[in-house]
């Protein structure tokens, strides 16, 4: 085990050096954000987008929908989420990257 890990006190500075590295917080922040888009996306799909789309076609949840033993209907509404999910996460990004400032492109 010693050679896997070597000394503690290497391993904890080794640890610290990879805990603390800019990408790993960069993920840790992307992580929280990520959660928190999520929560804002689900209540966006369940409170307003389903009931809409559950006053066009009669009904407001398309769980019911089974076809045989097939439930068609859970399928659908998770098709429906991830489509929602995906133009959010589109239109974010696109938000995102016209408020980055330019980048100048040097000619070599």
């Amino acid at each position: 085990m010693d050679r896997l890990l070597g000394t503690s006190k290497g391993f904890i500075e080794e640890f610290k050096a990879f805990a603390v590295q800019g990408n790993m917080i960069d993920l840790a922040v992307a992580i929280v954000i990520g959660t928190a888009f999520n929560a804002i996306i689900t209540s966006l799909v369940g409170d307003i987008i389903m009931p809409i789309i559950g006053t066009i076609f009669g009904k407001p949840d398309f769980n019911s929908l089974v076809l045989g033993s097939i439930k068609i209907g859970s399928f659908l509404t998770s098709v429906v989420n991830f489509l929602i999910i995906a133009l959010s996460v589109f239109l974010t990004l696109k938000v995102i990257v016209r408020w980055m400032p330019k980048k100048e492109v040097v000619a070599e």
